[in-house]
C-alpha cells in the first residue's frame, strides 16, 4: 500500500466480497502490484497480503468469487474476519439492487456482527456511475449499518484512484472503537471549517 519497512508481526484477515464483474480481483492486483491485470471471474478465491504501517497489522485479503453458485459458500470465510470490504460496480445500474440484497444478507450473519465495513464504489472513472452519496441511499447503508463502523470509498480499479484510501480506512476502522471514529470525523471536519450541521450530517451518513 505504498508503505515501506519491515512486515508487521501480526496479520488481520480482511474478506473482500462483491458480485461478479464488480472488479474485486482487478483492484486487488492493481493495489498489490500497480498493474492492470486482465482477469476472468474468480472461481473459488484469491489470497493476497498487503503491508501497512508498522503500528498496524498486515492484511491478508481473501478475494472470494461473486458468482451466484459461489455465494452460498461465502459464509465459510466469515470466521476470523476482522474487516469486510464489499465492492460495488457503481456504473452497472442493473446489478445494484442485487448487490444491495447480497450485502444485506451478508451483514445479517452472526459471525460478522459488529465487523467494520468499507464499501468500495468501483468504476467511478466511468461516466454515469452513481456517486458514493447516491450509493448510500441505493444500498440503504444508513439503516443496514446501524451500530457498525463503516465507510464508502469512491475508487477505480483501472486507474488505482481511491484504492489505498479504501484499505487504509478498513485498517483504521478495525483499530478504532465505534464512538471514536465519529469523534475523529467531527474534529477533522470542524478543523476544515465545516458547519456543525454539515458535520452531523456526514457523521450520520458515513460513520454509523
Amino acid at each position: 500500500m505504498g508503505i515501506h519497512g519491515s512486515k508487521p508481526r501480526k496479520q488481520a484477515q480482511v474478506l473482500m466480497l462483491g458480485l461478479t464483474g464488480s472488479g474485486k480481483t482487478t483492484l486487488l492486483y492493481k493495489l498489490k502490484y500497480n498493474e492492470n491485470v486482465e482477469t476472468v471471474p474468480t472461481v473459488g478465491f484469491n489470497v493476497e497480503t498487503l503491508e501497512t504501517d508498522r503500528s498496524s497489522p498486515g492484511l491478508t485479503v481473501w478475494d472470494v468469487g461473486g458468482q451466484r453458485k459461489m455465494r452460498p459458500f461465502w459464509k465459510h470465510f466469515y470466521t476470523d474476519t476482522a474487516g469486510l470490504v464489499f465492492v460495488v460496480d457503481s456504473w452497472d445500474q442493473k446489478q445494484l439492487d442485487e448487490a444491495r440484497k447480497e450485502l444485506h444478507r451478508v451483514l445479517k450473519h452472526e459471525s460478522l456482527k459488529g465487523i467494520p465495513l468499507v464499501v468500495l464504489a468501483n468504476k467511478q472513472d466511468l461516466q454515469g456511475s452513481q456517486s458514493p452519496e447516491a450509493l448510500c441511499l441505493t444500498l440503504d447503508l444508513r439503516r443496514l449499518c446501524e451500530g457498525r463502523t463503516w465507510f464508502i470509498q469512491p475508487c477505480s480499479a483501472t486507474t488505482g484512484m481511491g484504492l489505498e484510501e479504501g484499505f487504509r480506512r478498513i485498517v483504521y476502522l478495525m483499530k478504532t472503537p465505534f464512538k471514536q471514529t465519529q469523534e475523529d470525523i467531527k474534529v477533522k471536519m470542524k478543523s476544515k471549517g465545516f458547519s456543525i450541521t454539515a458535520v452531523e450530517k456526514v457523521v450520520c451518513l458515513c460513520s454509523r
